[in-house]
């Protein structure tokens, strides 16, 4: 059997050369894959994405309990990252007297300080609710401290706002710091039920004595 255009050579021979053409066509054809570098990806020492309840203990008495659902430490540092974080706050004996919420924070592995930023909002024991971009909770001082703009609403309903704060730990006594605008509910009627009040403590108060004479002064002659 023969093949036209290529003389005499025989099919046997013929079909293993057309056999070779194709596969070094094939091989020429072929994209030369290119090492890709290793990809290094870092990674969290530390990772929870489910409740996670960290308890913080001044001495043997229970000062305050975080709640987070998503905790992350890295191997070169010694903070911790969370979103949210839910904070209830405890006094001598145990009971819970306030709380803090903030969409994020950090803190040290040695629980020295507790940053809370984003939507921060904090109540106090007597009622007081308070709302800032952001607070910083330090053990050194143990007060809770914050430069930005806060928003405070009193257990009266007064509204205050300004500049900075501060406040001990358990948010129980407080104080804005700067360019401090207020309103204040009914205001007149508190401040005669004041006047009132201190009309009727002076009215209770028994009368001083009077005081004693001294002797009448001699005149000398001159």
């Amino acid at each position: 059997m023969l093949f036209r255009g290529l003389g005499s050579v025989p099919a046997p021979r013929l079909t293993a050369v057309l056999l070779a053409l194709c596969v070094a066509l094939l091989a020429g054809c072929e994209e030369i894959e290119e090492e890709k570098p290793w990809i290094h990806v870092d990674r969290p020492q530390m990772l929870f994405t489910d409740t996670t309840l960290l308890d913080c203990y001044d001495k043997d008495i229970l000062s305050w309990k975080l709640k987070t659902a998503y905790l992350e430490r890295w191997s070169d540092k010694e903070v911790v990252f969370m979103r949210p974080v839910l904070v209830d706050i405890y006094d001598s004996v145990g009971e819970r007297v306030a709380f803090l919420r903030a969409d994020s924070g950090r803190m040290d592995m040695k629980f020295t300080y507790v940053y809370a930023y984003g939507h921060v909002y904090a109540l106090t024991p007597k009622g007081a609710s308070v709302r800032a971009d952001s607070l910083l909770w330090n053990k050194r001082d143990d007060q809770v401290k914050t430069d930005s703009y806060v928003r405070v609403v009193s257990e009266d309903g007064d509204v205050l706002q300004g500049k900075g704060f501060v406040s001990d730990a358990r948010m129980d006594n407080w104080r804005i710091l700067s360019n401090v605008t207020g309103i204040f509910q009914d205001a007149a009627k508190r401040m005669k039920e004041e006047d009132k009040k201190q009309a009727e403590e002076l009215e209770k108060k028994p009368p001083e004595p009077p005081a004693a004479a001294g002797p009448a002064p001699t005149r000398g002659n001159h």
